[in-house]
């Protein structure tokens, strides 16, 4: 069982590591991209550790709380809701969820320490996500 299913609980089965990597996705592209998303969460009081997922140490953690209040005021809160009513949990549960995933996921896709700029051709897809799912699920994160 990885962390993110025992994170999860009982409700692992629906909304799993793969899940939470496909809101986390669906985040990055409705903010445009890493560059995007970085942005609005450092914008809305979550600065330090975003710069932390970015750069190239340890990554900062946040609480769902946290996370859910920064994509709240930065107009992201929808995506929560949707994916909580589609796997049938409390939005809390997602929060909780993408708490653990988002710090890795932005993580995966900045290895160089700066997030990829929105213009150079290096528009965010789900594919870049790939292997992280693995990765997590595994318990290597």
């Amino acid at each position: 069982m990885s962390f993110l299913d025992s994170l999860l609980g009982g409700q692992g089965q629906q909304a799993g590591a793969g899940s939470m990597i496909g809101v986390a996705g669906q985040l990055l592209q409705q903010a445009g991209g890493v560059q995007g998303l970085a942005s609005m969460l450092q914008q809305n009081g979550l600065a330090g550790a975003v710069q932390s997922w970015v750069g190239t140490g340890a990554n900062q953690a946040v609480s769902g709380e946290q996370l859910g209040q920064a994509l709240q005021n930065g107009g992201l809160g929808s995506v929560v809701q949707e994916a909580a009513s589609k796997f049938g949990v409390d939005p809390s549960v997602v929060l909780n969820g993408l708490s653990q995933v988002l710090p890795h996921a932005v993580d995966h896709l900045t290895p160089d320490g700066q997030a990829p700029a929105d213009g150079q051709g290096g528009g965010f897809n789900l594919g870049m996500l790939e292997g992280l799912a693995g990765k997590l699920m595994g318990g290597q994160a």
